[in-house]
């Protein structure tokens, strides 16, 4: 294999292991390092944006939350400020995550599944 070759495989994998979705409020990006980002969209600040080492992590975190919760529920995970709201708005968009906004004012989710809806790759649809 020529050294082009092998820039354009490597190119070629890191696209494919690179993904960026966008919901209504919220974007999830997996990186190729196996992280998980999720920001709010068009956020050009940090404090807007939390990132997990992996989707696994992501999934730790809902699955901890209550039936019903807030972002001051999510804050007990070292969370704060805006973070909080972006991953409640995150957890009632995103497909993989059972769950739905039940109010604006406290924002507040409820789980509506017990069972999550994949097992591998749940937040890469």
């Amino acid at each position: 294999m020529t050294r082009a070759e092998a820039d354009r495989l490597r190119a070629a994998l890191g696209e494919a292991l690179t993904e960026r979705r966008e919901f209504v409020r919220t974007v999830g990006t997996h990186r190729e390092d196996g992280s998980y980002v999720v920001e709010r969209r068009g956020a050009d600040s940090s404090g807007h944006r939390k990132v997990f080492e992996s989707v696994a992590e992501i999934r730790r975190l809902y699955d901890c939350l209550p039936e019903s919760f807030t972002a001051a529920d999510v804050e007990r995970s070292g969370l704060t400020g805006g973070r909080r709201h972006v991953l409640v708005h995150h957890f009632a968009e995103h497909p993989a995550f059972d769950c739905e906004l039940a109010k604006h004012q406290p924002l507040t989710a409820t789980k509506t599944d017990e069972t999550p809806r994949s097992a591998g790759g749940e937040t890469g649809d």
